[in-house]
């Protein structure tokens, strides 16, 4: 049966679809394999399957998982956040803002899982110490690490990579700081529900001594060498590449200040080489860059198209692009409890932008929708690391997220309803 490159398209996307939420065989390698098929298929260039590996995206991402790592080697995210959650004192209110708020601040330029994994032992032993049961303080420690990182474009993954697909789709890419518009409301919003709502909806769990901790994780975020010149070299490393960053310098791109940053950490001995390796997430890199070539050829071949027609006729002859940005949102939200909110922009960002262009408007709302509902992954233990990270440890059952952790989703679907489209106007003035 010969099938058109469009649906050819479709049919590799649609097994990459699938493989990405049975999660049968590793992310990276599903992306990485559907590119390839692609290419061996004549659907695009051979010399374009690879080619999301050199992408500046892919750079600066490396870039910052490195400064991020230093921030836990040295010790200085663990004293950020010992030190924020101390003079909130042991109230557990005050507790619970403090614990959210520092780990939004740090998840905003570092990894979410690597914030939970480096404040969990502090907040374990405030609560300890205040006789609070953890359970009460490491769901909203995850839930703060998620919203944190929507705030900047480095902040987690789909941040990037819907900024990518638009580079990618000839728009305008997002600003370093462009996602504190919708990251910062949510946030408050956020901890706002947790503290007079959410906390309501947490168990009350005594953890016995011998809990199952993952201790890999709690290790590698503990390990630290607490030397004060390394903390202050990788705060003032990390302010620079920040200032840079947010200047939006046309001769000194993002990429550019990240891997110098990240240079700057390892010479001055922050951390080793090889932890520099460590702890960039090669998962997420290789997936990017796989799902590069993927939404070219969903460009290219029309496949885009396709879907775009068909969702734009189900919603009717002029379909309201608040309506699209909400089943957009909705969608997103929905698949990322279940799998990977990297895999899931990835998957909707090149549909949301062919959806936007059939309408007429401008894809930067519909995109940041899809985005932003990607990492509100709080419904379910396996949404996103730092809620598996805290299930052991919290003593927590998976109906303790769907309880918490949908009304969160809910509040942050209201909250990017409202902000997106005044922020991005699907009909901006020309």
């Amino acid at each position: 049966m010969d099938f058109s490159p469009a649906v050819t398209t479709l049919i590799v996307l649609g097994i990459v679809s699938l493989l990405f939420v049975t999660e049968i065989v590793p992310l990276a390698i599903s992306a990485m394999g559907g590119a390839i098929v692609l290419g061996v298929l004549g659907i695009i260039p051979m010399k374009m399957v690879f080619s999301g590996l050199s992408n500046s995206t892919v750079v600066l991402f490396a870039g910052m998982f490195v400064i991020g790592a230093s921030m836990f080697h040295t010790g200085l995210a663990q004293k950020l956040g010992e030190s924020v959650v101390r003079i909130m004192g042991t109230n557990e209110n005050a507790l619970m803002f403090g614990t959210m708020f520092i780990a939004a601040a740090i998840s905003s330029v570092s990894s979410n899982t690597g914030t939970t994994a480096a404040l969990m032992p502090v907040i374990i032993g405030i609560c300890k110490a205040a006789k609070i049961p953890a359970s009460r303080q490491l769901m909203p420690l995850a839930f703060g690490a998620g919203l944190g990182g929507i705030i900047t474009l480095v902040g987690t993954p789909p941040n990037i990579i819907a900024a990518g697909a638009l580079k990618a789709a000839g728009e305008r890419p997002f600003g370093f700081f462009e996602f504190a518009w919708i990251g910062i409301p949510l946030t408050i919003a956020g901890i706002a529900y947790m503290m007079f709502i959410g906390k309501r909806m947490l168990p009350k769990v005594e953890i016995s001594e011998d809990v199952e901790y993952d201790k890999e994780a709690m290790e590698e975020a503990t390990a630290f060498t607490d030397d004060p010149s390394k903390m202050w070299i990788t705060a003032a490393t990390l302010l620079g590449v920040v200032v840079v960053m947010a200047l939006d310098l046309k001769s000194f791109p993002l990429e550019v200040a990240a891997v110098i940053g990240a240079i700057v950490c390892i010479l001055t001995k922050c951390l080793t080489e090889k932890q520099a390796y460590t702890g960039i997430d090669w998962v997420t890199i290789f997936l990017f860059a796989g799902m590069m070539p993927i939404a070219t050829a969903m460009e290219t071949s029309g496949a885009g198209k396709l879907i775009a027609d068909a969702v734009v006729s189900i919603l009717g002859a002029n379909p309201s692009p608040m309506f699209v940005t909400a089943v957009l949102f909705a969608l997103s939200g929905g698949l990322t409890q279940f799998m990977s909110n990297t895999a899931c922009t990835a998957l909707l960002a090149p549909i949301g932008i062919s959806i936007a262009k059939g309408l007429g408007a401008s894809p930067h709302a519909v995109m940041m929708a899809i985005a932003v509902a990607a990492s509100c992954a709080f419904a379910t233990p396996v949404g996103t690391p730092p809620n598996t990270l805290v299930l052991g440890p919290g003593g927590y059952k998976f109906n303790d997220y769907v309880k918490a952790g949908t009304g969160l989703v809910v509040v942050c679907f209201i909250v990017s309803l409202i902000v997106i489209p005044l922020v991005w106007p699907f009909f901006p003035a020309k």
